[in-house]
């Protein structure tokens, strides 16, 4: 079974019950507008611990990238080879995920992605991503 998310901090919860819900959002100051991701009690730009849970586009771009060819975990060992991500999304916000449908050799920086979301199990959803115009057709979800 895939290992999921194990949250202790009602911020990291609230991140979570909304991918299940199949929405992407950050939290953005109420003070300045900045967008922030790993949730904060207090923003990093101007100190305000005022905030909302802001809806992301899900589009950004390839910011950079890994290929993994060992499971950390057995739980990853049919997955591998895939490909571990961070993406930049429009909003500013960086997000480490999982990029499917994609063939690694043909990545680039600042290629562009879209969310995906994956059922993990257990009503969790998590926020991978794919390639805009994907690089090979894939039917296995990688």
């Amino acid at each position: 079974m895939t290992p999921t998310p194990r949250t202790q901090d009602p911020l990291d919860e609230a991140f979570w019950s909304y991918c299940r819900q199949r929405e992407l959002r950050f939290q953005r100051c109420g003070g300045c507008g900045a967008w922030r991701f790993l949730p904060r009690y207090m923003c990093a730009h101007c100190g305000s611990p005022d905030f909302t849970w802001s809806e992301s586009s899900g589009r950004g771009v390839l910011y950079t990238w890994t290929v993994i060819h060992q499971a950390m975990h057995p739980a990853f060992a049919k997955d591998v080879p895939y490909v571990a991500a961070v993406v930049e999304l429009e909003e500013g916000v960086r997000l480490a995920t999982r990029l499917t449908r994609c063939a690694p050799d043909e990545l680039r920086l600042g290629l562009p992605v879209r969310l995906a979301f994956h059922d993990l199990g257990d009503g969790v959803m998590a926020p991978w991503f794919e390639l805009v115009e994907p690089t090979a057709d894939r039917t296995d979800g990688q």
